[in-house]
């Protein structure tokens, strides 16, 4: 049993101390299903192993909090411990940190300024379809509506607007195969990838400014596939891209981006997800922003605020976990900063 009453820094470090590695989600969900549905003030839902709880006061807004359950496989780094201000084990900083503190809101503040959703979803570090954001979007639309969403990534306490959006791409060069004996019979296509390498060494990045946060691009080779054989010359080599792009571009602006990069080369798309602009502008994104305080920055990475902005829901991400600390054997987050992100949370709700 999750005890909610407990310290939100101690309730951390009983999220994680029950594994939740992707698609091994469920005595994490049973623990949270069960504590919240003893709470009279929520109303409480689950989908496979997303709980979601609601509070019903008939207020004019609805915002939405969300934080998932998962995370990277253990490394080790199970039960949890604690040096001095820091808790380390998996999922501390990414993002069970964050579920406790949503949790302790859903316990603490019964009447909320606002009216609030509360998700808590499986499978956000495993392949898209698999996302528990995703099922409920298309099964439950109704539990996700709302005029503004926070999702609890790690951001080390610092509102993080928006998100870049991200495809794949490959570019394949092709030669001629022949014996490596005889190589002059033969077009090397691994050697015909040289102006595709010089072309990424030589790409200027954009920094582009959106809604006040500027985000910085990238476009980088993250994978080479060619060869036959030790005596073969190849006929065919693949150069795999990612790009990173701003929340300013579509999918198929950044498309058509990577298609001038490489004319003259043969290029397909392997997938691609939208970014999400910032958002700041909401009135209720505002609000959220001045009772937080700080200044806000770019999201630079994919988040699934990118899913909640294509539900027409602006939303950003903030958390107490570090983001650099993500998915690391020695992951850790600072319990002080648990405790400022609760009280910040908790000023926005209550103020």
């Amino acid at each position: 049993m999750l005890d909610l009453t407990q310290d939100v820094r101690a309730l951390t470090a009983a999220i994680v101390d029950i594994e939740s590695v992707s698609g091994d989600e469920r005595a994490l969900a049973d623990a949270v299903e069960r504590a919240l549905s003893a709470l009279p003030h929520l109303k409480v839902d689950r989908s496979g192993e997303t709980v979601v709880a609601r509070t019903e006061l008939g207020t004019s807004e609805r915002v939405l909090i969300a934080g998932h359950l998962d995370t990277v496989p253990v490394a080790g780094n199970l039960p949890n411990r604690v040096e001095g201000d820091l808790l380390y084990g998996c999922g501390t900083s990414d993002m069970k940190a964050g579920v406790a503190v949503a949790l302790k809101l859903a316990a603490t503040v019964p009447a909320p300024n606002k009216d609030v959703t509360y998700v808590f979803y499986d499978c956000e570090e495993v392949e898209a379809e698999r996302n528990g954001l995703n099922r409920v979007a298309r099964d439950h639309p109704d539990w996700l509506a709302a005029d503004f969403a926070v999702l609890m990534e790690p951001t080390d306490g610092t509102i993080e607007g928006g998100c870049q959006g991200t495809l794949r791409a490959e570019v394949t060069v092709r030669g001629k195969r022949a014996h490596s004996a005889r190589s002059w019979f033969g077009v090397n296509a691994i050697h015909g990838i040289e102006p595709v390498l010089a072309r990424l060494n030589a790409y200027e990045a954009r920094l582009p400014v959106v809604d006040g946060l500027e985000y910085h691009e990238g476009l980088n080779a993250v994978g080479v596939r060619g060869g036959v054989a030790g005596n073969v010359i190849p006929d065919l080599c693949v150069v795999s891209v990612n790009y990173r792009f701003a929340p300013d571009l579509t999918i198929e602006q950044a498309q058509e981006h990577v298609r001038e990069v490489f004319d003259g080369f043969e290029v397909s798309f392997v997938d691609a997800a939208p970014g999400a602009r910032p958002g700041l502008t909401h009135p209720v994104a505002a609000a959220f922003a001045a009772a937080v305080g700080g200044t806000p920055r770019a999201k630079l990475g994919w988040t699934d605020v990118a899913r909640f902005s294509a539900l027409g829901v602006p939303a950003v991400n903030y958390g107490p976990g570090d983001p650099n600390l993500a998915h690391q054997q020695g992951e850790y987050v600072s319990l002080s900063k648990i405790v400022e992100s609760e009280r910040a949370m908790l000023n926005w709700l209550t103020t």
